[in-house]
């Protein structure tokens, strides 16, 4: 199911963002560089599945690939 007028939430969202990234550090814990790549990986893929949206998905690779660009 895809919402074509999606907008993609840019402002902070995460309800407990410290206990968040706790947790995001956690599953990450004794992993090897590679396993950790591979995790995040398949986090990404599960919550792309989740957004659905195309649009969506697009703006947030456009945002995610300007941040990391150096100015």
């Amino acid at each position: 199911m895809t919402i074509a007028s999606a907008k993609l939430e840019i402002k902070p969202n995460i309800i407990d963002p410290d206990g968040f990234y706790n947790e995001l550090l956690n599953a990450h814990e004794g992993l090897s560089e590679a396993q950790s790549t591979a995790l995040n990986a398949r986090l990404v893929l599960i919550l792309a599945n989740h957004i659905g949206a195309r649009d969506v998905l697009s703006e947030a690779f456009r945002l995610a690939k300007a941040a990391g660009t150096p100015s």
